[in-house]
């Protein structure tokens, strides 16, 4: 992943990171980052390897259950390795969550560690600056929940809701002048059921917002070749069986991979019901974003957000947010640091949006 930074951070970024941070060298073993803790600085892995793992009590019979159902061992389950050039501690600077995962070093590693104040200082100062990180962070969460994915397999993973709506992130994070840019980029689609608004495979030429409705995200349940996945629906051709995984309603965001310029997803939309949405051409958006530096930050940072999320929702799936229920910890406990008055503003702030952009476009 080195090669992300050297493409997304400039050379002055570069420079300020290098001036800011202090490089370490740990030893194997290393523990990085602890589930559970919180964190004060951003770690870029230099030279050596990471393992990122689930730790789990073995006190819960529950949990052990659990994980023997899963494959998992106790007290850990890794579910990806970093190589040189990855950021881990990145999820604190685009969203309020404690690491859900343990980060430790696979062998004897070099990292750059920035304090989280100088960084986020630097965040709110430099609009260049954020809008290059912010993208960096969407590009390698979006790789990393691809290898988590791949290698526990979509029948383990399903990923049904993250922790927060897409439509709170989304219209909670971008200015109202973002969503008057939207709606008029964009036009309205009306689109019946059954179907396909993305082919696994294919190139994506627009960013979709579901307004009403909802579409299933539907992966093939064996590999098969990209070529003959993209030309799958050619009259007389056999078309691959492919499963539902999870499904999205108003509100969520479809198509937003090409602009972090990622492997196109394995994943077919399709329309359950009859459904609208608000589409953004790809290359009218593609010239907003270079050339309002603004909206470029509250667009990746919003995309940050929505990897951080589902990674989040995928690794409490497996084990960690289950065991906390488990254990006799009720939910209205566990949540209730979340419904503080800033969430709740969060809250009546994305809905108030998300209804007038409607109003705007004309559904009611």
């Amino acid at each position: 992943m080195t090669e992300v930074l050297l493409k997304e951070l400039s050379n002055q970024d570069i420079d300020w990171m290098l001036a800011a941070g202090h490089q370490v060298e740990i030893e194997s073993g290393t523990i990085l980052i602890q589930q559970g803790q919180p964190l004060e600085a951003l770690h870029i892995l230099l030279d050596g390897g990471l393992t990122v793992s689930l730790t789990q009590p073995d006190t819960n019979p529950l949990g052990r259950a659990f994980a023997a159902l899963e494959g998992g061992t106790l007290p850990g389950r890794e579910i990806a390795r970093l190589a040189s050039g990855e950021m881990v501690g990145e999820i604190p600077f685009i969203e309020t969550y404690l690491p859900s995962t343990t980060v430790r070093a696979t062998t004897k590693s070099l990292v750059l560690t920035i304090p989280r104040n100088r960084l986020i200082q630097k965040l709110h100062q430099d609009l260049d600056f954020a809008a290059h990180l912010y993208r960096a962070s969407a590009v390698l969460l979006a790789n990393r929940l691809e290898q988590i994915m791949n290698q526990l397999g979509r029948s383990t993973v399903i990923l049904t809701k993250p922790q927060l709506r897409e439509a709170l992130i989304i219209f909670a994070e971008l200015h109202d002048s973002d969503i008057e840019w939207l709606i008029a980029a964009g036009r309205v689609q009306q689109i019946a059921a059954d179907t396909v608004l993305i082919r696994s495979g294919r190139p994506i030429e627009a960013l979709h917002i579901l307004l009403d409705g909802a579409v299933g995200l539907n992966a093939a349940a064996a590999e098969i070749n990209p070529l003959a996945r993209a030309f799958s629906n050619l009259e007389g051709s056999q078309q691959p069986l492919e499963q539902e995984f999870a499904r999205l309603s108003r509100g969520d965001i479809l198509g937003e991979t090409p602009f972090l310029e990622v492997q196109p997803p394995a994943v077919t939309v399709k329309a359950v019901r009859d459904s609208r949405v608000l589409s953004i051409p790809r290359w009218r958006l593609a010239a907003k974003l270079l050339h309002d530096v603004g909206f470029a930050v509250r667009f990746y940072r919003v995309l940050a957000i929505l990897l951080a999320d589902k990674q989040a929702a995928i690794v409490q799936r497996l084990g960690y947010g289950r065991l906390t229920y488990s254990s006799g910890q009720s939910l209205h406990k566990s949540y209730a640091n979340e419904l503080n008055s800033d969430f709740l503003t969060q809250v009546a702030l994305a809905g108030a949006r998300f209804e007038w952009m409607l109003k705007q476009i004309g559904i009611d």
